[in-house]
This record gives C-alpha cells, structure tokens and sequence, in this order.
C-alpha cells in the first residue's frame, strides 16, 4: 500500500487544514509560550498577551485535538490543570520560535514599507 502525497496546494488535502491552524497566530504564539514548559491556563494568559479566554481555550482545545499540545488535569483541591508540548508540538518549536524572532527583527522594515505603500497609493487608486 503506498502513502498518499500530501500537497497544501491542493485544495482538497487535508494538510491544509494543518497548515491554516499552525500559521493561525495565536497557535503560533501559544507554542512559543509551552516552549519553555508546561503552564497552567492563567499562566498561559498572561504570557499571550491580548487572547481572551474564550480564544485561548477553543485554540488549546484544537491543538489537543490534534496531538500538538497535552492536557494534564490533577485531582487536587483547588483543581490544577497545565498544558504543554506533545512530542508533535516539540516539532513546532524551532519553526515558529524562527518566525517570531523573524517578526520582531523585521517589524522597522516592515513599518517602513507600509507607510511607503500608503504614502504611494491613495484610496483614489481603488476606485
């Protein structure tokens, strides 16, 4: 039997599905934050600033779904739960640490092209 090859090109393959939830930026940040260890949910909050908690818990719910992140609940009083990086989202880490290190180096350059695009092109253009 032989493996299907996968192409996010396609529009009918399922890594695409992946690939749109990876470069989702709240995945992206979520990972860069268990990168260093396992934390709780509030833990989690504080370190992504600006997610809701609504944000915070659809999207760790999805990456358990899909194998990315674990969840550990403790039977203690109060109740603790932490989430970390599967074995699967250890494979994220390098990549998206890469693409935020990348933001943050290149956000001037950025900036400066944006405000030269809108220096340039007038709402006029689109019209």
């Amino acid at each position: 039997m032989s493996v299907p090859a996968w192409n996010v090109m396609v529009a009918t393959c399922p890594s695409r599905t992946s690939l749109a939830k990876i470069a989702n930026k709240w995945t992206a940040m979520i990972v860069i934050a268990l990168s260093g260890g396992p934390l709780r949910f509030g833990e989690l909050r504080e370190a992504v600033d600006g997610i809701s908690g609504k944000v915070l818990a659809d999207t760790l719910r999805d990456l358990e779904r899909d194998g990315i992140v674990g969840r550990t609940a403790y039977d203690e009083m109060p109740p603790r739960v932490e989430y970390e990086l599967t074995a699967l989202g250890q494979t994220l880490r390098e990549p998206l640490t890469a693409l935020g290190l990348w933001a943050e180096e290149y956000i001037e350059d950025v900036m400066s092209a944006r405000e030269s695009y809108d220096r340039r092109v007038t709402p006029a253009a689109f019209t």
